[in-house]
Formats: structure tokens, sequence, C-alpha cells
């Protein structure tokens, strides 16, 4: 760290609690008055449909066999000859007005087939979780690339300037803090993560200091700060000290009260679950990803695990369907009644899916090559498919979707051109789709 730069704990030593501030207000006014926040909201590269990304994030690659791909040559093919094919463990049903083939082990979610846009041609590099898990959130496995959700936040700020622009709630461990990290980007762009076990985000109160005085000694350190940056011109570390102290501040007063659900009457926390221990883990997520999505957050992400089915796959994903389901379908159905659904974009998904043939008996390995993922909310259209997998060996062929050509879309929706969405770093112009990606505009509303 630069020694000019001076840390909060360094400024209590020199000048004590509050000491110094009097004789650095006028220049602590000036650079509070001048400071413009990097999560300002700024405006999209044209008209955009959706306001916000909710990611509902399927660690392990689901099978899209027992969820959200309807194949009947895969039922019908199955047991015939050598090649080990596995038939669908559930029978398929057509759901809602639009008649959308959809998993029985999704009772809830069928409710709300008319809102939902099937990807069933997605295709991605790699097999392997990690690596499938990175280039979902990144873009890449091969280099260090700032996450999705902080390339949205980049280009479009954040509604509401005293929470994070982005926030992970439980973000998976394969890849850590890759899936939400910022990368090259500045760190004010970066996911907050938000872990439900605990309750709380780590270090929301000042232990030492409160109200008035903690305000005076953020704007002594920031005015020094200012100072210091304004003599380097640009530094990025220093920008996102800035911002996250500023931030941090703010969220005090904030965070409690979002995440706080005693504001929500009991027909809610039923609609999501929460009074059945299968249901409530997820359905915690979901609801509080609503509270974050109507206060103005940009992007969320909540995670869920346990996809990952070699074998025991119909006792296993009977399971995982189980804890999702009823919260999903409640989370469409909340921010319709909050008339939310309209500019709020949801995407449901794993890094890959599963083979047609069976593994172990009772199990599908991993497959990269053809696998579903669903959006609904504002920008797409509902009650539909779109693309499809070869029933035999299980690659996609018809309305092929490269995660490249998926994150396209998804910065399309809120308004973003994502060829314009860049950032100079080492000496060329990077962005979220490299150096590839195509607008799916045959699933856009």
């Amino acid at each position: 760290m630069d020694p000019q730069f001076v840390s909060r704990r360094e400024l209590l030593k020199t000048w004590g609690c509050g000491v110094g501030y009097l004789g650095f207000a006028s220049l602590a006014a000036q650079a509070a008055t001048s400071f413009k926040s990097p999560l300002s909201p700024r405006e999209p590269h044209f008209p955009a449909v959706a306001k916000r990304v909710i990611f509902l994030f399927m660690q392990g690659g689901p099978s899209q066999h027992e969820t959200f791909d309807y194949n009947p040559e895969l039922a019908s093919a199955a047991g015939k000859d050598s090649s080990g094919l596995m038939a669908p463990a559930y029978k398929f049903t057509q759901q809602g007005k639009s008649g959308l083939w959809i998993s029985e082990l999704f009772p809830h979610l069928g409710r709300q087939a008319d809102e939902l846009c099937l990807l069933n041609g997605m295709f991605t590099d790699s097999p392997a979780h990690p690596q499938a898990t990175i280039q979902m959130h990144t873009g890449s496995f091969n280099f260090v690339r700032p996450s999705m959700g902080a390339w949205v936040v980049y280009g479009l700020g954040t509604e509401n300037q005293n929470l994070p622009g982005f926030i992970a709630i439980n973000p998976p461990q394969l890849g850590g803090a890759q899936n939400y990290g910022s990368a090259f980007l500045p760190a004010s762009y970066q996911g907050t993560p938000y872990q439900t076990r605990t309750g709380t985000l780590p270090n929301i109160k000042n232990p030492e200091l409160a109200g008035d005085t903690q305000r005076k000694q953020i704007d002594l350190i920031q005015s020094l700060n200012q100072d210091y940056l304004k003599k380097a011109t640009t530094d990025p570390e220093i920008e996102g000290i800035i911002e996250s102290y500023e931030m941090a501040f703010r969220m005090q007063s904030t965070v409690p009260g979002i995440l706080d659900l005693k504001g929500e009457t009991e027909a809610t926390r039923k609609m999501y679950g929460l009074d059945n221990n299968v249901t409530r883990p997820f359905g915690l997520q979901c609801l509080l990803s609503r509270r974050l999505a109507e206060a103005g957050v940009r992007f969320i992400e909540i995670s869920h695990g346990n996809w990952d089915h070699h074998n025991n796959l119909r006792q296993r994903v009977t399971q995982t369907a189980k804890e999702i389901d009823q919260p999903v379908a409640a989370l469409i159905a909340d921010l319709k009644q909050h008339d939310m659904l309209k500019d709020t974009l949801l995407v449901w998904g794993g890094e890959f899916g599963r083979t047609t043939a069976g593994q172990n008996g009772d199990g599908r390995n991993h497959n990269n090559r053809g696998f579903t993922m669903w959006m609904a909310g504002g920008g797409v259209k509902g009650g539909s498919r779109y693309g499809s997998t070869d029933g035999i060996n299980g690659a996609a062929i018809t309305g092929k979707i490269h995660l490249h050509d998926l994150h396209a879309t998804i910065l399309h929706i809120l308004g973003l051109d994502h060829t314009k969405l860049t950032y100079r770093y080492g000496g060329r112009d990077f962005r979220l789709t490299d150096v590839h990606g195509v607008v799916v505009k045959d699933i856009l509303a």
C-alpha cells in the first residue's frame, strides 16, 4: 500500500478519535461535495426492458432429462440396444395456456409455465465443475475475469446508493470469489457475499464508534484519500477504498431492515415455504432476493447445490426439486404481485447438464454439449421453448446457445451492447463476452 494512503487504524493512532477533524473540515466538505460514486445510475446504451437480474444458480449440473427438456426420442430409444441410454425418470406434462412441457417434479413451477422461456439448446466448453462454474459466471475459465454481475454494475450502476449493486447470497464454493469478483474492474463493482446461515453481513457494525463521530472520522479519511487521488490522477485501488468506506457507512443503517423479514406477512412466508424444513433454506434466499430487488439492487445471485447426480438420481433429484420448486414459483408470483416481473430478468440454470446415457445404474454423467436453462420476466417470451438436444447423444442441435450468447442476451435485455461494454486493461479492451457472443433475438418478447 502506498505510504501516502492513510488507513483508519493509522489515522486513529495519529489523530485520535476525532482529533484533527476541525483542521480538515473544509477539505472534507470539499471532498464530500466533489465525490461521485462509481455506483451512481448510468444510462444504458439503448432503452432497456429489464432493470435488474436475479440469477438462480444450481451448482452441480441439473439433469435436463428430469427437469425441463422434454425429449420423447430419448424415452423411446432407451433400453432398446446396448447404448446404455436411460429414459427420463419422470413424466412430462403440458402446463399453462402455452402447453409448455415440464417435469412432474415441478408442480408449483408448472403453474408459472406461461412465464418461463426454456432454453433447451445450451452448451459450454468444459465438462469439469470448477471450470464450467467459473465460465458461467465470468465468460472464461482460462483467465481471471470480472464476473457477470460486476460487468452489469459497471455498465449501469445501481438504483440504491445505500446498498451494493451486486449481492451474492450463499455463493457457490467452486470458483470461490471469482464468481462474484471484479478482477481488473474497479473494486467498487465486485459482489458482496452474504451467508444466510449466519444471518448477517460481517462487520456491519462499528464496535468502536457510532453516529456523528464515525461520520466525521470517515470524512477525514476520505478527504486525505481524495487529495492523494488527485495527485495520482487514476488509482483503481484507492477509488475502490473510497467507495467501500462510503458504502459500508450507508449500509449500516440500510442492510438490517432489508434482511429483517418481520414485516412480511405470514401468507408471504408460507408462500415461499418458510414454514417447511425442506423449502425454508432456498425459500429464504428467494424472498431475500425479492426484497433486495425491490430495494434497488441491480444484480442478485442466489445458489442451490447438490445437483451432481452420478448415482441415486431418482431419489436425489426428487429431493433437490422439492427444495426449490415452491420457492422459485413463489418468487415469480411475488414479483408479479409487486408489478416487478415485467422489469426483472430471472435466469435459472447450472454450469452444464447431464448425459442421455445412464451411469452407475441410476445416475447421469456430465454433459457440456447440451443442457437446459430458463429465463423469466422482463424481456423474454414467456411460455416458450427454444432449442433442442439430440435424444441419442445429448448434444444441442437446434437453437444452440453458447454461454457467450447467453451473456450477450442478458446484457441486451438490460439495454447494454455487449460489444460496447468494455474496459481497457493490459493494452486492450476487454468485455464479458471477450470476442464472441450473439444476442438470441428469437427469445426476446
